[in-house]
């Protein structure tokens, strides 16, 4: 009878009994038909979950068209982030129950509103609300690749705690992020999206910021759905070109692309987004490898995958599918379950399942999927629950999650150079020429993938504003534009050379636009645009110091800026409170810590370049030009910056390298020490990383892989000893037979700050 408790829960819930009779039939149907079900389950070996017997009563009450309604996802017609297909009448079909999820919908009125609509439905399946909540909602955070560039995880976690937080209180049910692509290529616009080159600090930052959305797990009020996207290998798109193909082998895709993808699951992510590319030849949206094969099989993942926008329908030009039920076909055979804005499930399912060309088993089980999420975050017993006016405004302009976007903000800056340590600026007596394009800025700073308000301009920190009402400054400061971040227009140079002129130090402001990193912003030059790298120049010959601030969403080329600099501080693009974040490094209040989390390169010939490269039968053993080994004959091999790089204002020293042993056998564990020394006069913190390479192996291995890193805060003359514990579980890998396991040999042990410069111990492992 456990059908008919079912329905008498369904139907109470949804408000649906018409009658007392009606009423009083299930009340009887609970009360002495209820207590024997219960007992038969208890007797049962196996006892089905509770949410699965509510999501199988729904199921049950469903036509074939409202699951496919379940499938389906639409924009608002607010706001769009891709392509937009239009609709009559949207409102039509959320009361007749025919879309599952919105997406771009904000604020706790529009979100009422309809789910309001929804409520008019036969069955009342509330909408899940869907936003690009990619590094912050109400207070932006700094980029993801800049909060990568803080290794710190705590930090990241809580940049994503409370964006969770800010989105979930105006209604919002879930995230389209975290992006955990591992891309090897700034050419690629989304690197500002993701965590970077490396595969191990990826998958710690997907966890971390799983964590972060999810907190104490779905259900909380404050919880927002995670998104692991993009699946998979979207990072290694062809010469950097957004939505371009990506060919690999397979075991590369297990060993560097999927593992953060794995990461994110095991954090618990509600859901998958697939990925626009083909991979070796399939659009990942019809890839039943992916899909079917490792994420619901070989993972057993219980969540539900939702296109990316329109990847369904593109799988037409791809020229894989002849056309969009075609594409319809092979997207819900291949295990993507929801389609955002294609209208492929929407025009083509139900008459796919009528023809038996899709077995309705197959709708069932992505509609299964989605109903659990509905029923996990509660909104079945409350839609409305996260449409809460009271706890918008808490949140609105929250004070502790300014205060937290600032530390993120600081943390990430990285400090490239420093010559003569003109860093820290003093406070008082002296005369600061502020000169450049982003002087000024304000939604510049907030970088692409931010959510715009109508106050930005009063809430957004410039870097004008924050080092000139910088608490305790007494400077004076002057300001020319110089020039505008693109256009060749060199007419402000006279007014910049002015300032220079009158000042006894410029901070100059220059970079990439926010809307030159991100979706669709591939770039074939990574260089300064416009004429930003001749006023440098200009600036310069004036003999003044320069300090320049580079702001951008991914690695530049800008070796000639940092030739004519005596400071050099990437500040990427830094959120609602990137002006105090910068002046707090500036005058020294904070001591910058960020490490790159990508190389940069000298020059776009070297791309794609990457720390963890393999090695060659010819390896160039320096940066000498040699024949016949790999290398340029115009240019070193080694990148301008290493992965890992970055300076601090004080100096730490590194000695005492040791290991616990030499030679060891089978699942023993290999203890790793290493003394930092703080050698400078400034309290700093410091990213200790150990690195590792199995110098034979059946298959070829990276020249070293990241597989540790701490950071440690020492006050001048301070020393501390650091250890790392190294199993066999740091040295497996992918055989040539897809096996992951690791093999006896010689390691190289490396610890060190930064992928170039490091210690090195050898040793010998046996089984």
């Amino acid at each position: 009878m456990q059908w008919q408790y079912n329905l008498f829960a369904m139907k109470v819930s949804n408000g649906m009994a018409k009658d007392w009779i009606a009423s009083l039939l299930y009340l009887v149907l609970f009360v002495f038909i209820l207590p024997s079900d219960i007992l038969a389950q208890k007797n049962r070996t196996k006892v089905k979950d509770p949410i699965d017997r509510k999501v199988d009563s729904v199921l049950r009450l469903m036509t074939l068209e409202e699951k496919v309604g379940q499938l389906n996802q639409y924009t608002s017609d607010w706001i769009f982030t891709g392509p937009i297909t239009q609709d009559n009448d949207k409102v039509g079909q959320i009361k007749s129950g025919m879309i599952g999820s919105m997406l771009n919908v904000t604020g706790v009125e529009h979100t009422r509103k309809l789910q309001e609509l929804a409520m008019q439905s036969r069955l009342k399946i509330p909408l899940l609300f869907g936003h690009d909540v990619i590094h912050g909602f109400r207070s932006t955070f700094p980029l993801p690749l800049a909060e990568a560039a803080s290794w710190d995880l705590s930090a990241i976690e809580q940049s994503a705690r409370i964006a969770a937080i800010e989105s979930s209180a105006a209604g919002i049910h879930w995230t389209f992020a975290p992006m955990v692509d591992i891309s090897r290529d700034p050419r690629w616009g989304r690197v500002m999206e993701g965590a970077g080159e490396d595969t191990y600090l990826g998958s710690l930052i997907a966890k971390a910021r799983v964590k972060g959305f999810q907190g104490n797990g779905l259900g909380s009020l404050d919880a927002v759905m995670a998104c692991a996207k993009h699946f998979a290998a979207y990072g290694a798109a062809v010469a950097g070109r957004d939505y371009n193909s990506v060919d690999m082998s397979i075991r590369s895709l297990w060993e560097t692309y999927l593992p953060p993808f794995k990461a994110a699951l095991d954090a618990g992510a509600a859901t998958f987004m697939n990925s626009f590319n083909d991979l070796n030849g399939i659009p990942a949206t019809g890839s039943k490898f992916l899909q079917r094969d490792i994420l619901k099989g070989k993972w057993n993942y219980s969540g539900f995958v939702v296109s990316d926008w329109g990847s369904i329908g593109e799988m037409v030009p791809h020229g894989y599918s002849e056309n969009l039920r075609s594409a319809a076909k092979s997207a819900i055979l291949a295990g993507s379950d929801m389609d955002m804005e294609s209208r492929a499930y929407k025009n083509h399912l139900a008459e796919l399942v009528r023809s038996g060309e899709v077995p309705i088993s197959v709708v069932d089980d992505a509609v299964k999927r989605i109903l659990r999420k509905k029923f996990e975050l509660g909104l079945f017993e409350d839609p409305f629950r996260f449409s809460d006016e009271k706890r918008q405004e808490k949140y609105w302009n929250y004070a502790p999650h300014l205060e937290a976007a600032r530390d993120v903000a600081r943390k990430s800056i990285v400090l490239l150079k420093n010559k003569n340590q003109v860093l820290p600026l003093a406070k008082q007596g002296k005369k600061i020429g502020l000169v450049g394009p982003f002087v000024h800025a304000l939604k510049d700073h907030l970088g692409f993938w931010s959510i715009e308000w109508p106050d930005d301009t009063s809430r957004i920190i410039s870097t004008w504003k924050g080092l000139t009402n910088y608490p305790g400054v007494t400077n004076s400061f002057l300001y020319a534009k110089g020039c505008d971040i693109a256009g060749v227009d060199k007419s402000g140079f006279e007014a910049a050379l002015e300032v220079a002129r009158a000042s006894d130090i410029v901070v100059m402001t220059v970079g990439e636009a926010r809307d030159m990193s991100g979706e669709a912003k591939s770039r074939s030059s990574l260089r300064l645009p416009g004429v930003q790298q001749e006023l440098i120049d200009a600036i310069a010959k004036t003999g003044k110091p320069i300090v320049l601030l580079v702001h951008a969403g991914r690695p530049l080329v800008f070796d000639k800026a940092v030739d004519a600099s005596a400071a050099v501080v990437y500040t990427w693009w830094l959120g609602t409170q990137a002006g105090n974040a910068i002046a707090d490094v500036l005058y020294g209040t904070y001591n910058p810590s960020g490490r790159l989390p990508m190389t940069f390169p000298r020059t776009e010939g070297q791309i794609p370049i990457y720390y963890n490269h393999l090695n060659t039968g010819r390896p160039a053993q320096t940066d000498s030009q040699s024949l016949y080994v790999s290398a340029y004959i115009d240019l070193p091999n080694s990148p301008y910056y290493h992965f890992g790089y970055g300076l601090s204002y004080t100096t730490f020293d590194y000695s005492n390298m040791e290991v616990s042993d030499t030679i060891i056998r089978g699942n023993q564990k290999l203890t790793v020490r290493v003394r930092i020394t703080n050698t400078g006069q400034y309290k700093g913190k410091e990213t200790v990383q150990l690195y590792l390479r199995d110098i034979s192996a059946s298959v070829v291995r990276p020249v070293k892989e990241l597989k540790g890193f701490q950071q440690i805060e020492l006050n001048p003359g301070e020393s501390r000893e650091v250890s790392f514990v190294i199993t066999t579980e740091d040295l497996k890998f992918y055989n040539d037979a897809l096996v992951f396991d690791w093999e006896p040999g010689y390691f190289d042990i490396m610890i060190g700050p930064n992928a170039g410069k490091v210690m090195h111990k050898k040793v010998e492992w046996l089984k």
